[in-house]
């Protein structure tokens, strides 16, 4: 298998995501995987995945773990979450110069549904986690703010 890019995968993704609520069910995961040859039962699909639906960053991750099964020998530590990040990070840096600004935000939030629901402005989201003032995150600037959104949910 070849890997796609961000692009590529953000348009499999609209094109299973039929009622446009920013979720792929894993049923049609399971009919887009037995499209390409790989046949499994929603049962195991739903352990492989640990849900009934899946989001883009779902979606992303799923992708990334089948075509890199090195991805699963991480799990044990840092090495994955490190990972992991860099990969959430490539999907919001369009055009890979190794920040997020505030036009890129904006635009995969559009992209996912969600700009609507953030009501927010690009500029002050990114400023709060802007620690050299520069307008942009860096990958060290986003780990932060994927750290400190993660522990507001325990």
């Amino acid at each position: 298998m070849s890997p796609l890019s961000t692009n590529d995968l953000n348009r499999i993704f609209e094109s299973l995501d039929r009622k446009r609520e920013g979720l792929v069910s894993i049923y049609e995961l399971q009919q887009l995987l037995g499209r390409v040859g790989n046949y499994t039962t929603l049962e195991e699909l739903e352990k492989l995945v640990g849900k009934t639906n899946l989001d883009f960053f779902d979606f992303f991750f799923f992708y990334e773990a089948i075509i890199n099964p090195k991805i699963n020998e991480d799990i044990a530590g840092n090495d994955f979450l490190e990972s992991d990040l860099l990969k959430a990070f490539k999907v919001f840096d369009l055009n890979g110069d190794g920040f997020i600004s505030c036009e890129e935000l904006q635009s995969v939030l559009s992209r996912l549904g969600l700009w609507e629901k953030s009501n927010g402005d690009c500029k002050n989201m990114i400023k709060v986690y802007d620690t050299n003032s520069d307008g942009v995150l860096d990958f060290e600037e986003f780990k932060n703010m994927m750290s400190l959104s993660d522990s507001s949910k325990v």
